[in-house]
């Protein structure tokens, strides 16, 4: 069976949603958690809807509340199955339930106009990498941007550097996504690429 795709291009030119992975946890570094708030507030100052994985707990529950407490707009996608181990949010704005992690990320891609990785562990990667993975397919061209919050993907950044020194991606895989070291240039660097 051939694999479906969700459809290439959401974007109108303005800035309307923003996906972000992040962690269900804190993490051992208490400046993440407040960066994550942070960046919560200057997505709903500037009136940008987040799309997330539905969690109140760590970078996820710290970047939700923060859109929501600033008057902005949430929208959490969480599967069944999540929804007791990840304590969802209730307050969201909208909460979708999903049936399974793909039916998950497939809502997360179709409802988002750029996607962010704040740090997290191995299911923020994998979701990070899996919308790389379909722009270097061809089959969306949205920004991706690594927030590199005290040099967290440092070494993500120097695997892909090893990836394509070893000869198993092109060096233009670089154009696919950016990375930024602070909260306050990811929105401007998603504007600069629409």
């Amino acid at each position: 069976m051939k694999p479906s795709f969700p459809p290439a291009g959401r974007s109108t030119g303005k800035l309307a949603s923003v996906c972000v992975y992040c962690g269900s946890s804190a993490g051992n570094d208490p400046a993440l958690m407040e960066a994550a708030a942070a960046f919560g507030s200057i997505l709903a100052r500037q009136g940008v809807e987040l799309v997330y994985g539905g969690a109140s707990i760590g970078i996820m529950g710290a970047v939700a509340k923060a859109v929501l407490a600033d008057g902005g707009r949430v929208t959490g996608v969480i599967p069944e199955f999540l929804t007791k181990v990840e304590v969802q949010l209730g307050s969201v704005s909208e909460l979708i339930v999903t049936d399974s992690m793909h039916s998950r990320k497939r809502v997360m891609f179709e409802r988002s106009d750029a996607f962010v990785a704040l740090p997290g562990g191995i299911g923020t990667l994998e979701e990070v990498v899996e919308m790389l993975t379909w722009a270097q397919l061809g089959r969306h061209s949205r920004p991706i941007i690594l927030a590199n919050l005290n040099g967290f993907w440092d070494p993500l950044v120097e695997l892909f550097d090893h990836i394509i020194k070893s000869g198993f991606a092109r060096s233009n895989i670089r154009g696919i996504y950016a990375v930024v070291d602070k909260v306050e240039d990811i929105l401007p660097r998603i504007e600069a690429a629409l």
